[in-house]
């Protein structure tokens, strides 16, 4: 983890009850101290909760959140670190169907595609099907599609910052 310090947001879009405690402990194992979300009813999937956290602590902190929470079932999330000096903005987010999906962010929060990825869909790509098959991958276009109703869900939702001075 770099000296510079970076903020983001942990937003937990669904997850069961039962799962939430082990949330909080992963994320407040990554962030340094302990840590209590504001839950509240999902509405776009009937027992489950949702949340969001926001965070500041140094670069790389999102990629060690996400890496805590991956691979846990029925979790729906997502993560992001603003960019900071000499790190690049980035953005993870996870399904249970789909996994994580992880992609550089500018300052505005746009996904960026690197030039092998664009190379990639370039070499692949024998039509313009192809073509946009490839880029919607490289633009996480399924993540988008699945966890768009439950961001929509959380509007106007509490966030709570927490502070980590490495």
């Amino acid at each position: 983890m770099s000296g510079y310090l970076t903020s983001g947001v942990l937003f937990v879009h669904s997850a069961p009850r039962a799962l939430c405690p082990h949330i909080e402990w992963a994320a407040g194992n990554v962030l340094g101290e302990s840590v209590s979300f504001d839950w509240t009813e999902q509405p776009a999937a009937r027992g489950l909760l949702r949340a969001e956290y926001s965070w500041a602590a140094g670069a790389g902190t999102g990629a060690q959140l996400a890496s805590a929470l991956r691979g846990w079932e029925h979790l729906r999330y997502e993560v992001t670190e603003d960019a900071s000096y000499g790190s690049d903005g980035a953005r993870w987010s996870h399904t249970p169907e789909l996994g994580i999906f992880y992609s550089q962010a500018d300052v505005h929060g746009n996904v960026v595609i690197s030039e092998d990825r664009v190379r990639r869909a370039l070499a692949v790509a024998h039509d313009a099907r192809a073509m946009r098959s490839a880029l919607d991958l490289a633009l996480g276009t399924a993540w988008d599609d699945e966890l768009e109703p439950f961001r929509y869900a959380g509007a106007g939702a509490p966030v709570r910052w927490l502070h980590r001075v490495s």
